[in-house]
């Protein structure tokens, strides 16, 4: 799919102007205040009403229609009600359910618990559990491994890989850790003030980025991930 122009305005002033393609697996990489989360909003129609979105794209499903796009936040705990049992957040049959969380390698017995009562880690794969409630054709993704140590970040991308190959959905992966997703994403869209400046395959451009700006992300998620090893 080609969302050929997302163009996002605000009282005159344009605050997003970027073209994507997502071929299978797409990381939109950028600094915060690139325009990463306003991007996502506007493809899940969740701007603010004095937001005016000028969208055109190419692809084989219906974009608008809410039922082919399942998010994943960035914060599982702030995605889930923390007094409700988690069999009672999920809108499909108990039977679904129990067939969704093996999909995530988590055991039936987690539906009778609350989400204070779950590791972050477990909580990431239940909200990918219920984005599969719907059988998407687009699956995006705001930096959910942010939050999560280095083994359980690398277990949700080594999930995420299973389950595009299962299910068949694209994924836009929107972050700022370059590092995280080299293994999950074919290609990457780099964005400096809510423009491109860079896009192409990932494992080409980590070798040998074109602009300045891409070479300074890059440098410092290498320079992060040494410092936390």
């Amino acid at each position: 799919m080609k969302i050929e122009k997302l163009c996002v305005v605000y009282q005159q002033k344009v605050l997003v102007d970027i073209v994507l393609e997502i071929k299978n697996s797409l990381a939109l990489v950028g600094q915060s205040g690139s325009g990463k989360s306003l991007t996502l909003k506007a493809v899940l129609g969740m701007l603010p009403r004095d937001m005016q979105l000028e969208l055109e794209y190419e692809a084989d499903f219906d974009l608008k229609d809410k039922k082919n796009i399942a998010f994943v936040p960035q914060n599982p705990f702030t995605a889930l009600s923390p007094l409700t049992k988690i069999k009672k957040q999920f809108l499909v049959s108990h039977s679904k359910q129990v067939k969704l969380l093996k999909e995530v390698g988590l055991d039936a017995s987690l539906l009778e618990r609350f989400p204070p009562e779950l590791s972050g880690g477990q909580l990431q794969r239940i909200v990918l559990a219920m984005a599969l409630e719907r059988k998407p054709k687009l699956l995006m993704l705001d930096e959910p491994t942010t939050a999560l140590d280095e083994v359980t970040k690398e277990m949700i991308i080594q999930l995420l890989k299973k389950l595009q190959l299962e299910f068949g959905f694209k994924i836009l992966f929107v972050t700022h850790d370059i590092l995280s997703v080299k293994e999950l994403c074919e290609d990457i869209t780099v964005i400096k003030d809510a423009r491109v400046v860079e896009n192409g395959k990932m494992s080409q451009l980590l070798q040998n980025p074109q602009t300045e700006y891409t070479k300074i992300l890059i440098e410092s998620n290498f320079a992060n991930r040494k410092f936390r090893e």
